[in-house]
């Protein structure tokens, strides 16, 4: 079985924060620049569907585009709307300055447990990635028909999640991994006996609990 991990292209949201304001978030759109990431990463995609696959997508406008712009639907078997694995929830239509007291009190807490005052915690987010991968899991045992690669259009916290929960990584590590940039992808491989990684997220810090991204279980 492998899984691939893409993160969105770029949405109006990564380049300016007001936007969250006006729009909600579920609805930001992607950038011009996005949508050329969109276009240009889907030769990359293609290229590690050698079979058939299954495009489980986040149902925000952002996640949903950029998988329409890959161009790989020849390579679909199925594609399956997945909420939950949709963006970490920050409230409705979010006031500025009220955000910035988020940021702030979420970085001195901590990103996995601080739950925003009107959305979720990392944890939060963590269990519906869990049940996902659960259920995946399973629909995979139960339907021979399901393709054995899955692609998986999220967001950049939820792509870490989903790796802390299937590499069983610390919460420390967790926090000390940036996102990766938009249109990037991570690779899961497993080869009958454990699961492998292509390759690590970068990190912004050394784990203070010393683990790394050891790549496989």
């Amino acid at each position: 079985m492998r899984i691939i991990l893409l993160r969105h292209a770029e949405s109006l949201g990564n380049i300016d924060e007001l936007a969250y304001t006006r729009t909600p978030d579920h609805a930001l759109p992607l950038t011009p620049r996005g949508e050329v990431q969109a276009r240009k990463a889907g030769q990359s995609i293609r290229d590690l569907l050698a079979e058939p696959a299954a495009a489980y997508v986040s149902p925000y406008v952002r996640a949903v585009r950029t998988l329409a712009l890959l161009d790989i639907g020849d390579r679909l078997e199925r594609t399956v709307p997945e909420p939950r694995l949709r963006e970490q929830d920050w409230g409705n239509l979010q006031d500025p300055l009220e955000q910035e007291v988020q940021k702030r009190k979420r970085h001195e807490f901590g990103h996995f447990f601080y739950r925003l005052e009107h959305g979720e915690s990392g944890a939060d987010v963590d269990d519906r990635v869990a049940s996902f991968l659960n259920e995946l899991e399973l629909r995979i045992a139960k339907d021979a028909r399901h393709p054995s690669t899955v692609l998986v259009v999220s967001h950049g916290l939820t792509m870490r999640l989903l790796c802390r929960r299937m590499f069983s990584w610390s919460i420390d590590l967790f926090e000390s991994l940036s996102n990766p940039e938009h249109c990037a992808f991570r690779r899961l491989e497993h080869d009958g006996d454990r699961w492998h990684l292509d390759r690590p997220f970068d990190q912004w810090r050394d784990s203070p609990d010393g683990t790394t991204q050891v790549g496989e279980l």
